[in-house]
């Protein structure tokens, strides 16, 4: 008789990858004759999970986002797993912008996981909610398989991550 198989389904970047691309970003700013006199901060606050951005106006946010995001998609950091808040002025014309990086599935993301997966169909798979990871397991590894290309087929707002797989 077989044994039971399964696989995590997780999110989140490596905080190592975010801070570079960050440093990078702030590298590019720094060099770029656009930016020449302007007042623009990155910071990474590794605790919060979060990028804060302080810039002169609008304009110059708008660029600013766009270079953190293009360093950030080359160091492999998952964009869906970036919020960009909204722009809040601030003295003057100066704007501050707040990015958070979601670590970890949401419990509202990880029900709407399980409840796509039960209303798909599939026979003798369970899902189960682990703090912030999902697991799912199954008597037919074939069966996980095509549930690991069905969440893949879908978008819950968070790039997925498959890991820990057990046969």
């Amino acid at each position: 008789m077989a044994g039971t198989a399964s696989f995590d389904i997780s999110t989140g970047a490596e905080l190592q990858e975010v801070d570079n691309a960050v440093n990078q970003a702030v590298k590019e700013i720094g060099q770029r004759y656009d930016f020449k006199g302007s007042h623009i901060t990155l910071e990474f606050d590794r605790v919060k999970t979060e990028i804060r951005l302080h810039a002169d106006d609008e304009f110059r946010m708008k660029q600013v986002l766009d270079i953190l995001l293009q360093k950030c998609a080359k160091r492999g950091v998952p964009l869906q797993n970036l919020k960009t808040g909204e722009l809040i002025p601030g003295a003057g014309t100066s704007v501050r912008c707040t990015v958070t990086l979601t670590q970890g599935i949401p419990q509202d993301t990880a029900k709407q996981i399980q409840k796509a997966v039960k209303e798909q169909g599939f026979k003798k798979v369970q899902v189960s909610i682990q703090g912030d990871e999902l697991r799912v397991s199954s008597h037919s590894k074939d069966e996980l398989q095509s549930v690991i290309a069905f969440l893949r087929s879908q978008d819950f707002g968070l790039q997925l991550k498959f890991g820990n797989y057990r046969g």
